[in-house]
Protein backbone atom coordinates (compact mmCIF):
# COMPACT_ATOMS: atom_id res chain seq x y z
CA UNK A 1 0.00 0.00 0.00
CA UNK A 2 1.07 3.36 -0.59
CA UNK A 3 1.02 5.86 2.24
CA UNK A 4 1.83 7.37 5.49
CA UNK A 5 2.57 5.76 8.63
CA UNK A 6 -1.18 6.09 10.10
CA UNK A 7 -2.67 4.99 7.30
CA UNK A 8 0.20 1.88 7.30
CA UNK A 9 -1.05 1.31 10.77
CA UNK A 10 -4.94 1.00 10.26
CA UNK A 11 -4.56 -1.03 7.37
CA UNK A 12 -1.51 -3.24 9.57
CA UNK A 13 -4.13 -3.64 12.49
CA UNK A 14 -6.96 -5.43 9.97
CA UNK A 15 -3.99 -7.88 9.22
CA UNK A 16 -2.62 -9.13 12.38
CA UNK A 17 -2.32 -13.17 12.98
CA UNK A 18 -2.67 -13.36 8.75
CA UNK A 19 -0.33 -14.66 6.03
CA UNK A 20 -0.77 -12.18 3.88
CA UNK A 21 1.86 -10.28 2.91
CA UNK A 22 2.17 -6.17 3.68
CA UNK A 23 4.09 -4.13 1.11
CA UNK A 24 4.51 -0.27 1.70
CA UNK A 25 5.38 2.31 -0.50
CA UNK A 26 6.64 5.48 0.64
CA UNK A 27 3.52 8.24 0.73
CA UNK A 28 1.76 10.39 3.60
CA UNK A 29 3.04 13.29 5.81
CA UNK A 30 5.76 10.58 7.34
CA UNK A 31 6.93 7.15 6.74
CA UNK A 32 8.85 6.22 9.17
CA UNK A 33 8.90 2.56 7.89
CA UNK A 34 9.84 3.56 4.30
CA UNK A 35 12.89 4.95 5.68
CA UNK A 36 13.66 2.09 8.11
CA UNK A 37 13.52 -0.20 5.22
CA UNK A 38 15.31 2.05 3.32
CA UNK A 39 12.86 2.37 -0.02
CA UNK A 40 14.52 5.40 -1.14
CA UNK A 41 13.75 6.85 -4.55
CA UNK A 42 10.79 7.68 -6.68
CA UNK A 43 7.46 6.09 -5.83
CA UNK A 44 7.33 4.36 -9.01
CA UNK A 45 10.96 3.29 -8.86
CA UNK A 46 10.41 1.75 -5.85
CA UNK A 47 7.30 0.21 -7.06
CA UNK A 48 9.28 -1.66 -9.57
CA UNK A 49 11.01 -3.06 -6.93
CA UNK A 50 8.35 -5.02 -5.26
CA UNK A 51 8.35 -8.49 -7.09
CA UNK A 52 12.11 -8.53 -5.42
CA UNK A 53 11.19 -8.24 -2.37
CA UNK A 54 11.03 -11.19 0.35
CA UNK A 55 8.48 -11.93 3.15
CA UNK A 56 9.62 -11.84 6.85
CA UNK A 57 7.77 -12.43 9.74
CA UNK A 58 7.82 -10.03 12.51
CA UNK A 59 6.63 -9.02 16.06
CA UNK A 60 4.98 -5.73 16.69
CA UNK A 61 3.55 -3.71 19.69
CA UNK A 62 0.31 -3.94 21.42
CA UNK A 63 -0.97 -1.70 22.99
CA UNK A 64 -3.67 -1.93 26.01
CA UNK A 65 -5.14 1.62 27.19
CA UNK A 66 -7.78 2.79 29.38
CA UNK A 67 -10.97 2.65 28.11
CA UNK A 68 -10.10 1.47 24.46
CA UNK A 69 -9.61 -1.87 22.57
CA UNK A 70 -6.34 -3.52 21.92
CA UNK A 71 -4.23 -1.81 19.14
CA UNK A 72 -1.13 -2.67 17.53
CA UNK A 73 1.62 -0.75 16.20
CA UNK A 74 4.52 -1.71 13.98
CA UNK A 75 7.09 1.29 14.98
CA UNK A 76 6.57 3.10 17.90
CA UNK A 77 4.53 4.08 20.94
CA UNK A 78 5.05 7.23 22.81
CA UNK A 79 3.61 8.52 26.27
CA UNK A 80 3.56 12.44 27.59
CA UNK A 81 4.99 14.99 25.76
CA UNK A 82 5.38 13.57 21.99
CA UNK A 83 1.63 12.25 22.35
CA UNK A 84 0.37 15.37 23.65
CA UNK A 85 1.98 17.17 20.60
CA UNK A 86 0.30 14.77 18.03
CA UNK A 87 -3.11 16.42 19.86
CA UNK A 88 -2.43 19.73 19.08
CA UNK A 89 -1.29 19.01 15.41
CA UNK A 90 -3.95 21.50 13.00
CA UNK A 91 -5.20 18.72 10.09
CA UNK A 92 -5.02 21.81 7.54
CA UNK A 93 -1.56 22.71 9.06
CA UNK A 94 -0.49 19.05 8.33
CA UNK A 95 -1.75 18.86 5.32
CA UNK A 96 0.22 21.38 3.76
CA UNK A 97 3.45 21.93 6.25
CA UNK A 98 3.99 18.31 6.50
CA UNK A 99 6.16 16.62 9.10
CA UNK A 100 6.98 20.76 10.05
CA UNK A 101 3.47 20.90 11.66
CA UNK A 102 4.53 18.25 13.87
CA UNK A 103 7.47 19.99 15.02
CA UNK A 104 5.75 22.95 15.71
CA UNK A 105 3.09 21.67 17.96
CA UNK A 106 6.28 19.84 19.59
CA UNK A 107 8.06 23.56 20.17
CA UNK A 108 4.58 24.06 21.50
CA UNK A 109 5.01 22.53 24.46
CA UNK A 110 7.85 24.93 25.77
CA UNK A 111 5.29 26.75 27.06
CA UNK A 112 4.02 24.64 29.74
CA UNK A 113 4.95 22.07 32.82
CA UNK A 114 4.93 18.43 31.61
CA UNK A 115 2.84 16.01 33.37
CA UNK A 116 4.81 13.19 34.41
CA UNK A 117 4.40 9.42 35.16
CA UNK A 118 6.20 6.18 36.06
CA UNK A 119 7.26 3.70 33.36
CA UNK A 120 7.34 -0.07 35.12
CA UNK A 121 10.19 -2.38 33.18
CA UNK A 122 10.46 -5.89 35.25
CA UNK A 123 11.29 -4.75 38.83
CA UNK A 124 12.62 -1.17 37.76
CA UNK A 125 10.46 2.17 37.75
CA UNK A 126 11.21 5.06 35.99
CA UNK A 127 9.51 8.90 36.54
CA UNK A 128 9.34 10.40 32.87
CA UNK A 129 7.31 13.06 30.90
CA UNK A 130 8.29 11.17 27.69
CA UNK A 131 8.59 7.54 27.29
CA UNK A 132 9.20 6.27 23.63
CA UNK A 133 8.73 2.30 23.10
CA UNK A 134 10.03 1.84 19.72
CA UNK A 135 10.58 -1.08 16.87
CA UNK A 136 12.26 0.96 14.76
CA UNK A 137 15.79 3.38 14.68
CA UNK A 138 14.62 6.70 13.26
CA UNK A 139 12.11 8.78 14.73
CA UNK A 140 9.81 10.89 12.62
CA UNK A 141 11.72 10.15 9.98
CA UNK A 142 14.35 12.62 10.80
CA UNK A 143 16.58 12.02 14.21
CA UNK A 144 17.44 8.46 15.90
CA UNK A 145 16.28 8.20 19.49
CA UNK A 146 16.79 4.71 19.82
CA UNK A 147 19.90 3.68 17.69
CA UNK A 148 19.40 -0.27 18.93
CA UNK A 149 15.69 -0.82 17.78
CA UNK A 150 15.16 -3.00 15.32
CA UNK A 151 11.73 -4.84 12.91
CA UNK A 152 13.69 -8.32 13.24
CA UNK A 153 14.48 -7.69 16.73
CA UNK A 154 11.80 -9.57 19.50
CA UNK A 155 11.83 -6.64 21.80
CA UNK A 156 11.39 -2.78 22.28
CA UNK A 157 14.20 -0.21 22.31
CA UNK A 158 12.89 2.30 25.40
CA UNK A 159 14.05 5.56 25.43
CA UNK A 160 12.50 7.70 28.61
CA UNK A 161 13.19 11.24 29.11
CA UNK A 162 13.11 12.70 33.20
CA UNK A 163 11.58 16.08 33.86
CA UNK A 164 8.77 18.18 34.35
CA UNK A 165 10.63 21.41 33.17
CA UNK A 166 9.93 21.65 28.93
CA UNK A 167 13.47 23.31 28.19
CA UNK A 168 15.70 20.42 29.54
CA UNK A 169 14.42 19.15 25.89
CA UNK A 170 16.55 21.64 24.36
CA UNK A 171 19.38 19.33 26.07
CA UNK A 172 18.04 16.03 24.79
CA UNK A 173 17.44 17.34 21.43
CA UNK A 174 20.61 18.25 21.24
CA UNK A 175 21.87 14.95 22.11
CA UNK A 176 19.56 13.33 19.33
CA UNK A 177 21.40 15.25 16.97
CA UNK A 178 24.67 14.87 17.73
CA UNK A 179 23.89 10.82 18.40
CA UNK A 180 24.71 11.48 22.22
CA UNK A 181 21.36 10.23 24.22
CA UNK A 182 23.22 7.83 25.65
CA UNK A 183 25.24 10.16 27.55
CA UNK A 184 23.62 12.71 27.91
CA UNK A 185 21.79 13.08 31.57
CA UNK A 186 18.07 12.64 32.25
CA UNK A 187 17.91 9.90 29.71
CA UNK A 188 17.71 5.90 30.36
CA UNK A 189 17.73 3.62 27.15
CA UNK A 190 17.12 0.12 27.59
CA UNK A 191 15.29 -2.62 25.87
CA UNK A 192 12.24 -4.89 27.42
CA UNK A 193 9.55 -7.14 25.96
CA UNK A 194 6.71 -5.33 27.84
CA UNK A 195 6.33 -2.10 29.33
CA UNK A 196 3.41 -0.78 31.82
CA UNK A 197 2.55 3.03 32.27
CA UNK A 198 0.63 4.78 35.20
CA UNK A 199 -0.08 8.16 36.01
CA UNK A 200 1.22 10.20 38.72
CA UNK A 201 -2.01 12.41 39.26
CA UNK A 202 -5.58 12.93 37.64
CA UNK A 203 -4.39 15.24 34.62
CA UNK A 204 -4.73 13.41 31.53
CA UNK A 205 -1.28 11.71 30.13
CA UNK A 206 -1.98 10.91 26.52
CA UNK A 207 -0.37 8.15 24.22
CA UNK A 208 0.15 8.20 20.84
CA UNK A 209 1.00 4.62 18.27
CA UNK A 210 2.76 5.19 14.78
CA UNK A 211 1.49 9.12 14.92
CA UNK A 212 -1.92 8.57 15.96
CA UNK A 213 -3.62 9.42 19.07
CA UNK A 214 -4.12 6.29 20.81
CA UNK A 215 -5.80 6.79 24.30
CA UNK A 216 -4.71 7.84 27.78
CA UNK A 217 -2.79 6.45 30.43
CA UNK A 218 -3.23 4.01 32.24
CA UNK A 219 -1.41 1.49 30.10
CA UNK A 220 0.49 -1.28 29.23
CA UNK A 221 2.69 -2.16 25.92
CA UNK A 222 3.89 -5.72 25.23
CA UNK A 223 5.47 -7.34 22.06
CA UNK A 224 3.22 -9.59 19.88
CA UNK A 225 6.19 -12.37 18.74
CA UNK A 226 5.51 -12.89 14.94
CA UNK A 227 2.18 -11.48 14.05
CA UNK A 228 2.44 -9.78 10.80
CA UNK A 229 4.43 -10.90 7.25
CA UNK A 230 6.12 -7.84 5.74
CA UNK A 231 7.69 -7.34 2.49
CA UNK A 232 11.18 -5.96 2.81
CA UNK A 233 14.10 -5.77 -0.01
CA UNK A 234 16.30 -8.58 0.39
CA UNK A 235 19.13 -6.38 1.74
CA UNK A 236 17.52 -5.69 4.98
CA UNK A 237 17.79 -7.24 8.08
Amino acid sequence: MAGGDGAINEVANGMIGSEVPLGVLSAGTANVLATELRLAGPLAAVAAQVEHWVPRRIAVGRLDAAGNPPRYFLLMAGVGLDAHAVLQVDPQLKRFQGKLAYWLAAFGELGRTLEEFEVLVEDQRFRSSFALASRVRNYGATLELTPQAGLMRDDFALALFEGSNPFRYLEYFAGAVLNRLDRTAGVTLLHARSVAFEPLSEDPVYIQVDGEPAGVLPARIELAPGALTLLCPPEFG
